[in-house]
């Protein structure tokens, strides 16, 4: 019997639609907070670095590139097959993942995910994510989260839509493809700070920032194991 699908895998569709027409959803530039986060907060350049959502792989490959030790995620198996062709060096640092349902035999010195909490809608499987986070980190860890917000409004998708098809327009080229909708959650930064202390996390900063093209706008919050959850 075929598993039924879950709405946030529906980016897998997006990638297979857009991959077919030999493009990539995003741009190859790199997420600038990332690395700014890692060097501010890193206490070792040998941790253990895992991405939740690594998509078409820029960040991961980047940071592969200077040399640290990266784990790419991801929940779609198309985003991943393409990583391990555009990137055959790198082919074993990529891996299928549902942080939801599955985990990990380790723990990581920073955690990052860009581009993925506001793809879960419900409460529960916000909470699994943030768990998946927690029982991930070393207890020196941290973790940063991207999310698309202004940090004011708050809006939810239907989910029940998520696979339906849309037309959108493809940054770069502007080819006009029909894909995948997706799912999407923009909470503000109180929501989003209670989501966190309620998941035994600690915030140790967050703001608005940008990661161009891509995202004009987009939230950050840089992330701790509570105290007396280590």
């Amino acid at each position: 019997m075929k598993k039924e699908r879950q709405y946030y895998e529906a980016y897998d569709d997006r990638y297979q639609q857009v991959h077919q027409k030999s493009l990539k959803w995003f741009s190859d530039f790199p997420s600038q907070i990332v690395e700014e986060t890692l060097q501010k907060y890193k206490t070792d350049d040998r941790m253990k670095i895992l991405e939740i959502g690594c998509g078409e792989g820029r960040d991961a490959v980047y940071l592969l590139e200077k040399g640290y030790h990266v784990t790419a995620t991801d929940i779609s198996p198309v985003a991943i097959e393409h990583c391990k062709e555009w990137f055959p060096d790198y082919s074993n640092c990529f891996q299928v993942l549902d942080c939801l349902s599955q985990h990990l035999d380790e723990k990581f010195g920073f955690i990052y995910a860009v581009s993925v909490l506001h793809m879960l809608v419900l409460d529960e499987d916000r909470r699994r994510f943030y768990q998946f986070i927690s029982n991930h980190l070393t207890d020196d860890g941290f973790a940063l989260l991207c999310t698309m917000g202004d940090g004011k409004e708050e809006s939810r998708s239907d989910i029940q839509s998520a696979f339906d098809l849309q037309k959108r327009i493809h940054e770069t080229t502007g080819t006009e493809l029909l894909i995948a909708g997706t799912s999407c959650r923009k909470v503000n930064f109180d929501t989003l700070g209670k989501e966190i202390t309620n998941n035994s996390l600690e915030l140790t900063e967050s703001g608005i920032t940008s990661i161009m093209p891509d995202f004009p706008t987009i939230m950050y919050a840089v992330i701790r194991k509570c105290s007396h959850a280590k």
